[in-house]
């Protein structure tokens, strides 16, 4: 690949001519002799801009990305310092502007070359206006993915980025602004694998958060894919009226319906009235040591909040099997839970897979199910965490609460991970994949 690259570059510097060997050192130069000028005059603005920029403080940016400052602040003396984390967020828009940079000079590089090519042809030069105007036409496109692309980057993939980076450096508990932050490179997932203030913590989430995202994934799934068949049935008389129960269910704000099932399942909540009025003790569900008790409150709830949506578009792709295989099954003696085994779930699961796939990542990552229903509990054995939280949870209990932002980093980066490697890897293995084109 590299001698590839290699090659193709000496292949255009080969034939390049002097105009374009001149936009190698002044962008714009091989546009503007050409007969480009606007072009060439915006090539040559825009390195003038670079150059400025990094002059004035794109270099130190970089420098202080790497050093994340020199200088602590001291109060009694009237030093102001260095502010790390402000230091690297502007080193990461250095990065970035520096990365813009190298594609635009690469763009005038190429741009000045096919200019050369059309020159030898005999090609009129396009004038600026209308290369302008297919902005408006044929490259309609660019023009309207711009600005959303500039959101995604500013609003998404930066966070990402300084966040990546945070679980790379000792920024959180004592060490914050005005202290200096350093970086420590995967020392902060040694602690999460090796420490014993985070290791046992750790696993024991995780495996926790394993079962949870398979168990409630399923449970979820073939609740509503149940649901939609039982309703598929001719029998079933009032078919609109018991949609909508789900649907209302659906509806209702997930927040809300959870703390209704924490004050339904409280001490003074009405189950335990009514179990406190039939002779018994009242029931601590969602207490202290309820643990399992617990997590199992906490599938039904989830299952309760996800199964309409299933449910909804399990509905839709029933409607559209082919009856006539059920009929020839029916005649090949094949009963119910054969044809819903052979044909039925293959089907589903077929056009389902991957919202099969965003249910597992959304649960792996469903922050409010035990923060509303135990939010604020720490249990014996757990670091900051409850024996219900998830990673998710975990994660805000250190950063937020604890001022561990760079643990926290480093296992929102391990969720990602974990999710990330399932979810394309089940998807690649999967017939919505393999065979997308011969499955009818």
């Amino acid at each position: 690949m590299v001698k590839k690259h290699l090659s193709s570059w000496k292949e255009f510097w080969g034939g390049a001519s002097w105009q374009v060997r001149l936009s190698a050192v002044f962008m714009g130069s091989g546009q503007f002799l050409y007969g480009a000028r606007v072009k060439g005059i915006l090539y040559f603005l825009i390195e003038v801009a670079a150059v400025a920029f990094f002059a004035v403080r794109g270099i130190g940016d970089i420098i202080g990305f790497f050093t994340l400052g020199t200088v602590e602040s001291n109060a009694w003396l009237g030093i102001e310092g260095d502010n790390s984390v402000v230091m690297l967020l502007m080193g990461i828009l250095a990065w970035i502007a520096l990365a813009l940079f190298c594609m635009v000079y690469i763009s005038n590089l190429k741009d000045a070359r096919r200019l050369q090519r059309d020159v030898e042809k005999g090609k009129p030069v396009e004038n600026f206006r209308k290369r302008l105007s297919n902005f408006l036409d044929k490259k309609f496109y660019i023009t309207t993915l711009t600005l959303p692309v500039i959101g995604v980057c500013v609003f998404s993939v930066l966070p990402i980025i300084f966040m990546i980076l945070i679980a790379f450096t000792n920024y959180g508990g004592d060490i914050v602004p005005p202290a200096l932050v350093d970086w420590i490179g995967f020392g902060n997932f040694v602690k999460i694998l090796t420490l014993g203030q985070f290791a046992p913590t750790f696993f024991k989430i995780l495996v926790w958060n394993i079962i949870w995202a398979v168990g409630s994934t399923a449970l979820n799934y073939f609740a509503g894919l149940g649901l939609a068949l039982l309703l598929n049935k001719d029998c079933v008389k009032g078919k609109a009226i018991w949609r909508a129960f789900p649907i209302l269910a659906y509806a209702i704000p997930g927040f809300i319906t959870l703390l209704a099932f924490k004050f339904m399942f409280s001490y003074g909540g009405p189950i335990n009235q009514m179990i406190v009025e039939a002779g018994g003790k009242a029931i601590g569900f969602l207490d202290i040591d309820a643990k399992w008790m617990a997590r199992v409150i906490g599938l039904l709830v989830n299952c309760w909040i996800s199964t309409p949506s299933i449910m909804l578009l399990a509905t839709s792709m029933l409607a559209n099997r082919d009856m006539t295989l059920y009929d020839a099954a029916k005649i090949d003696g094949a009963g119910p839970w054969k044809q819903f085994t052979k044909l039925t779930l293959p089907f589903v699961v077929f056009a389902t897979t991957p919202v099969l796939i965003g249910q597992f990542v959304g649960n792996f990552n469903n922050f409010g199910i035990f923060y509303f229903l135990r939010g604020g509990i720490y249990t014996d054995g757990y670091f900051l965490a409850s024996d219900t939280d998830l990673l998710i949870n975990w994660l805000y209990n250190l950063s937020i609460d604890n001022n561990y932002y760079c643990i926290g980093a480093a296992i929102s980066l391990v969720i990602f991970i974990i999710t990330s490697v399932v979810s394309l890897g089940v998807y690649v293995r999967s017939s919505s994949y393999r065979e997308e084109d011969s499955f009818q």
